[in-house]
């Protein structure tokens, strides 16, 4: 009897349980391991499944004796035990490059530094609506390991982070979007931007001439790299400052796309989703739409009607005439520039957490123009305090959500917005960027 394959997972979360799942329902030995803790719900749906598992812990013979490793994207290469199995040879693998193996599903991939989220979504609800038969995932939705284990979708629409495409070497997108790039996670990069570009860059790995690749023509980074690579797929660029022959662009404030020979326009005006960023993720799901020769009239209902994304610009509520606003999903310095510039009111902005190697002079402007007081939230606030004196009067320093919403309110005046967009990860004080959103608006509600 042949002696089974041993997998090994790490990280209890939803991609490492999703990975678990599909690797026994394929015939391996499975063991997933998770230095911290994994969930009741988890434990269960692991007993449930007869699959091994440790928390607390990595058993280092155990893990040292795999044939393969699905890891989470959490877990730094810094780590020890990826360290040991690196210097082992022993592959080490991300949850969609396992799953990707195991489907014949077409695969429509967005990433960029910001945007993705509510690309992915909108592009999600055009295939829905359309009738094809679709799954959601990476970074949001259900693990794809789980849904390739248990579902048969035709179609999958799937958010990638650089974390998650840094272990990706097979997988190929059928559609691979790049929204922009800009400086963001260069903690895990050595803080060098070429290495993270190049992390970004991989969406286009294996890409063939029957491929698609839609990028931003106005991100200057992402041009130039498309400048110096050679791209098999066909490129579909879009902008909103300059007209185009082929893509997407914008013309007489209307969004005009010409794609397969085929084209679609409709005026800004009926975008559901306002503002400049929210016309280039309106434009990529658009050309995805075009790409899959979707129905014009079902493009742009969905682009008329769809509703925005819980934590990202989330106009949430009104108390006593000033607009408080949960802009959570904002964790870098780019992400808060879109949300600063889209504000019409004076705004008393909510900052901090975890670092990670922010540099805030590009929002001085801004800030100058836009900012009447800062509310620091974090357990160390002083390179965002040192970065606004001078620029701003009024910098509060606080240490918990409720603090930070109290001074917020004391700070607003009738006509003022508060902007919880705090251009850092929330791993300081909360679980993650949902945690700290849901706890904004916990404490708005009670003020």
């Amino acid at each position: 009897m042949m002696q089974k394959e041993k997998l090994v997972i790490l990280g209890g979360g939803e991609s490492g349980v999703g990975a678990a799942i599909l690797g026994a329902q394929k015939g391996f030995e499975v063991f997933l391991s998770d230095f911290g803790e994994v969930s009741d719900e988890f434990q269960l749906t692991l007993q449930q499944h007869r699959i091994r598992f440790e928390q607390h812990n990595h058993s280092e013979g155990l893990i040292l004796d795999a044939n393969l490793v699905v890891k989470s994207p959490g877990i730094p290469e810094k780590a020890p035990i990826v360290i040991k199995l690196r210097e082992k040879n022993i592959p080490v693998i991300s949850e969609i490059e396992f799953a990707g193996r195991y489907t014949s599903a077409k695969t429509i991939c967005i990433t960029g530094s910001n945007g993705k989220t509510t690309t992915t979504l909108l592009t999600y609800e055009l295939l829905k609506r359309a009738g094809l038969n679709v799954g959601l995932a990476g970074n949001v939705g259900k693990s794809f390991a789980l849904q390739v284990a248990e579902e048969n979708f035709d179609y999958y629409v799937i958010e990638l982070s650089s974390y998650q495409l840094d272990g990706m070497f097979d997988f190929r997108a059928d559609i691979a979007v790049l929204l922009n790039i800009t400086p963001d996670h260069l903690d895990r990069y050595e803080y060098k931007m070429q290495n993270y570009v190049d992390s970004k860059m991989r969406i286009l790995q294996n890409q063939t001439a029957r491929d698609w690749f839609v990028y931003c023509a106005d991100d200057p980074v992402t041009v130039n790299e498309v400048e110096k690579r050679i791209i098999n797929a066909t490129k579909v660029p879009f902008s909103i400052n300059r007209e185009l022959q082929e893509g997407g662009w914008i013309e007489n404030e209307t969004m005009k796309l010409n794609v397969n020979n085929k084209t679609f326009d409709m005026t800004i005006y009926d975008l559901a989703l306002q503002g400049k960023h929210n016309l280039y993720n309106s434009m990529a799901a658009g050309i995805s739409g075009s790409i899959l020769n979707l129905r014009k009239e079902g493009i742009r209902e969905c682009l008329s009607d769809f509703q925005g994304v819980e934590h990202r610009l989330e106009r949430f509520l009104r108390v006593h005439n000033i607009e408080f606003i949960n802009d959570s999903k904002a964790t870098n310095i780019n992400s808060v520039w879109y949300a600063l510039e889209s504000m019409q009111t004076p705004v008393v902005w909510i900052v901090g957490g975890i670092d990670k190697g922010n540099d805030y002079s590009m929002l001085f402007d801004l800030v100058k123009e836009k900012v009447k007081a800062i509310v620091c939230l974090g357990k160390d606030n002083q390179k965002i305090i040192s970065a606004f004196e001078g620029i701003v009067k009024e910098i509060v320093d606080t240490k918990s959500m409720e603090e930070a919403v109290r001074s917020a309110y004391f700070l607003a005046e009738k006509g003022d917005a508060v902007l919880l967009s705090p251009a850092c990860a929330s791993f300081d004080l909360f679980k993650n960027y949902e945690d700290r959103g849901r706890q904004f608006k916990d404490a708005v509600r009670n003020l």
